[in-house]
């Protein structure tokens, strides 16, 4: 008889995403003869240690983590108590770990962009096998041309920490959508949490996360329109400011933009300081002529359907149901799948399965590209007063410096 973790582990394996799909690995099962190391790169004061990047590692039996580095010495002397680590694996500069330990997986914990391409690039240029790195991924389409080209050149398998990338909910709502289960598909709406940091740096921090999901359903991006409000007024240079968390120059408390993707449907992103509340912002809709799928960032379930026209008054409550990987309305089959999908679980399984199968992960460094591409779309389009801008982008900067 089959054990329930290798079931548990397959159906994640057969849903997650992008149709790949197979047996387990001896690898899988704790076959393997020695685990895959893990260097963790922590900057205590700069993003610290991400969301749960550093500490993922320590339930996942294949790895091991055998260093951590982070300049701050309080912050490096607490990493070394949370990681089960001695002294004499801990490091102030990532360079030195990356040298001296040669780490097969290399988690970039700093929620601060700033720091990203340069750890990335060094995690690639020094052999490792994969890389797990907090999002936003890096501050410009230049920084990620430079990731891609490292990691391929390297032959390194990086993945971003777009938790809601790896859930296997995903594949089933894009069947359901291909079957008509929303009527003819129309738009997508988008909305970021719209907290104290609406506008720009909600487009940032927290749109990263929806621009990805628009990603997998819609295709690429074919063109952008935007607008972007400091107050209900446009933009001028002169709103323009170092941004939070390392994105550089920002502006904006309140961002319109609308997308042209691959399959033709349009994509709207709006965000506004503090117009939103925790029950209602952070997400998207799939809106069709006879239905409405929603999705909310990092809830569980993550989607619901909302059956019948959006456009006619409906005589009665119309009720949501949850979508799980059994379908509408069925109970979720995989039990702990908010740890799978929340803790990061499913992410680093992803990359460990991607560098055995010579694949890439299913959100990957040509992804993350595509991601900040969109963003900077968004503040090209306004700097040229709202125009269109066409993929790929010209610019391969960020346009703020040019308003």
């Amino acid at each position: 008889m089959t054990s329930p973790n290798i079931t548990r582990r397959n159906l994640l394996k057969t849903s997650i995403a992008t149709g790949i799909a197979g047996s387990i690995s001896p690898f899988a099962i704790g076959q393997e003869s020695s685990p895959f190391t893990v260097g963790v790169i922590g900057h205590t004061g700069r993003g610290n240690y991400g969301h749960g990047i550093d500490k993922v590692w320590l339930g996942i039996p294949e790895t091991k983590i055998i260093g951590v580095s982070d300049p701050d010495e309080k912050g490096r002397t607490k990493a070394l108590e949370t990681l089960s680590l001695s002294k004499d694996q801990s490091y102030a500069d990532y360079h030195e770990m990356l040298k001296a330990l040669s780490p097969d997986i290399v988690a970039i914990g700093p929620r601060y962009v700033d720091e990203h391409r340069d750890m990335a690039v060094a995690a690639a240029n020094a052999g490792a096998k994969g890389i797990y790195i907090e999002k936003p991924f890096c501050r410009t389409p230049a920084e990620a041309d430079d990731i891609v080209s490292a990691c391929k050149e390297s032959g390194t398998k990086l993945a971003i920490a777009h938790r809601n990338r790896y859930h296997p909910v995903l594949p089933v709502v894009k069947q359901l959508v291909e079957e008509g289960e929303i009527g003819e598909w129309l738009e997508v709406r988008c909305r970021g949490k719209e907290d104290a940091r609406g506008g720009g740096l909600d487009l940032w921090v927290l749109g990263s996360h929806i621009l990805n999901l628009i990603h997998y359903y819609c295709g690429a991006p074919k063109a952008c329109y935007a607008s972007l409000y400091q107050d209900g007024k446009l933009v001028t240079k002169d709103d323009v400011y170092d941004g939070g968390e390392g994105v550089g120059p920002l502006a904006a408390n309140e961002i319109h933009a609308r997308y042209e993707m691959e399959n033709s449907i349009p994509v709207y992103f709006d965000s506004k300081k503090e117009a939103g509340t925790r029950e209602a912002g952070f997400g998207f809709q799939l809106i069709g002529t006879e239905g409405i799928i929603d999705f909310r960032m990092d809830a569980e379930p993550l989607a619901h359907i909302c059956k019948g026209s959006p456009f006619r008054p409906a005589s009665s409550p119309r009720e949501w149901v949850p979508i799980t990987t059994a379908g509408i309305g069925k109970p979720e089959p995989i039990e702990d799948i908010r740890k799978q999908v929340g803790g990061h679980v499913a992410p680093a399984t992803d990359i460990l399965d991607a560098i055995r199968e010579d694949r890439p992960t299913l959100c990957s460094a040509e992804d993350g590209r595509v991601v900040v591409e969109m963003t900077m779309a968004v503040f090209e389009s306004h700097r040229l007063g709202g125009a269109r801008v066409d993929w790929p982008l010209k610019n391969r900067d960020n346009p703020l410096t040019r308003l």
